[in-house]
């Protein structure tokens, strides 16, 4: 498997981890949208989280908030943001299932979601949508 990710687990690959236990391991996003941004990552290889099952799923929620305290108490941060992006036109880039930590500082200038418009209607219609799907 041609997995940074996984080359990383393994040490293979160099990386700033901060935590590592059996199940997940949280390293520093080389690429950083802010001061302290981790990325928390299972050591069980899925593409995305729709694939992880729900152990690996319960496990990394688990951590999150611990890693997160974490990087705040270490950067100051005021708050903090997680993000799952799923899939390319989400802005997924490594094929690893990953959550993004990123500590928030007032006015850091990190931003988003820009809303869009929609009708109540639009609304009504997409709720039904979704539910029948579910």
């Amino acid at each position: 498997m041609d997995c940074i990710f996984c080359k990383i687990i393994a040490g293979e690959i160099p990386a700033n981890k901060v935590f590592e236990d059996e199940k997940v391991v949280a390293f520093m996003d080389i690429f950083p949208s802010t001061v302290g941004h981790l990325l928390l990552v299972p050591k069980k290889h899925f593409k995305d989280m729709l694939e992880a099952d729900d152990e690996t799923l319960s496990v990394i929620a688990v951590h999150v908030p611990k890693i997160a305290r974490a990087a705040m108490a270490a950067t100051g941060a005021t708050g903090f943001n997680v993000g799952i992006n799923t899939g390319a036109a989400a802005g997924q880039v490594v094929m690893h299932l990953h959550w993004h930590i990123m500590p928030r500082y007032e006015n850091d200038g990190l931003q988003f979601w820009k809303p869009i418009e929609q009708t109540p209607e639009e609304l009504t219609t997409m709720a039904e949508k979704i539910r029948s799907a579910i």
